[in-house]
């Protein structure tokens, strides 16, 4: 018997980032409203003596070796789970590289519940998304999906409530941006560095290598309240009501992006000029989610968007939607 087991997880966008001065261990405590959005990663596991792995789509150039998440999570499960088997992993990537979509994470959430899947190694969710949050702080959220709320470093969930569905136009760079180099331009903006302050942090979907979260030089960090998210947005997402929702959209990360960044302002001004609802940087970015009231006037924002060449792609998607699923899961004879 052969089995075969694929599995797509789905990329997030961040309705809402916030962050803290970083502690003591270098991170940064984060406060964030997750949302799983219709653009997938695909993972076809398949039994092998090794693990091993294949990218197609974008990233078709990324590492395939154990700095690649997927490959790493495939290691876990089998040390974790004392299995001697092997796997070969054919992942098939649409959610942009270094983009602040956490595709890395949705590759690792996909590759965990293939191989536990494949492997029969019987974990309950709970279980796997331990796993997954030692992968990544992004890798539990892209494993349920949906709605929730991210704090300590975007990892310890709490699922949110959510009503409608939401449209949007993402604005896609042909370049990523490097997570630890938007912590450390926040870090110097708020002046949490001249001392020698951590930097890096653990914001979700760290950098094209796979979500990892980054930690800083030794310091005793900075002192604040604990970010927190904002109960207003909370409200917005039960209202089902995107005109409530565009008026809570935030992002602290959104100012150094920019800094580093500087035309990624026009990609905001090209969507309020299409007529979005609210844009916001996703994530550490440089991905623009620019929200829509429904999916004509998508279309008809992405159409403008496009025309004005602010991009290297502008992609429709829709949220919220479910976390890792399994698609197919078959065993056909030798």
């Amino acid at each position: 018997m052969t089995p075969k087991v694929q599995v797509r997880a789905p990329g997030k966008i961040n309705l809402a980032l916030h962050v803290g001065p970083p502690r003591p261990d270098g991170y940064h405590p984060l406060a964030t409203l997750f949302q799983a959005v219709s653009l997938y990663e695909e993972v076809l596991a398949e039994a092998a003596d090794d693990v091993t792995l294949t990218i197609h789509g974008r990233g078709a150039d990324l590492p395939t070796d154990a700095t690649n998440l997927a490959v790493r999570a495939a290691q876990l499960l089998r040390e974790t789970s004392g299995v001697e088997r092997g796997v070969s992993l054919t992942l098939t990537k649409e959610v942009p590289v270094a983009g602040g979509m956490a595709g890395g994470s949705a590759d690792a959430a996909a590759t965990l519940l293939a191989c536990d899947q494949l492997w029969g190694t019987g974990l309950g969710r709970e279980e796997l998304a331990e796993l997954a949050g030692e992968l990544g702080a992004d890798v539990p959220f892209a494993l349920t999906g949906l709605s929730a709320m991210g704090t300590g470093r975007g990892d310890l969930l709490t699922p949110v409530m959510s009503r409608g569905t939401y449209h949007w136009v993402l604005a896609v760079q042909a370049e990523g941006l490097s997570t630890p180099a938007v912590f450390r331009e926040f870090d110097a903006l708020r002046g949490f560095s001249p001392d020698g302050a951590a930097r890096g942090g653990g914001v979700p979907g760290a950098h094209s290598g796979g979500g990892a979260d980054v930690a800083g030089a030794d310091s005793a960090g900075g002192a604040g309240e604990a970010p927190r998210v904002d109960p207003a947005l909370l409200s917005a997402l039960l209202s089902a009501d995107p005109l409530v929702l565009a008026r809570h959209l935030s992002n602290d990360l959104q100012e150094p992006a920019l800094e580093l960044r500087p035309e990624l302002g026009d990609v905001l001004a090209a969507a309020d000029r299409a007529g979005a609802l609210a844009a916001v940087v996703s994530g550490s970015g440089p991905t623009v989610a620019a929200l829509a009231l429904d999916a004509p006037h998508a279309a008809s924002v992405a159409g403008v968007m496009r025309a004005a060449e602010v991009a290297g792609e502008i992609l429709t998607v829709t949220g919220p939607v479910p976390g890792a699923r399994v698609l197919e899961h078959v065993h056909g004879r030798r």
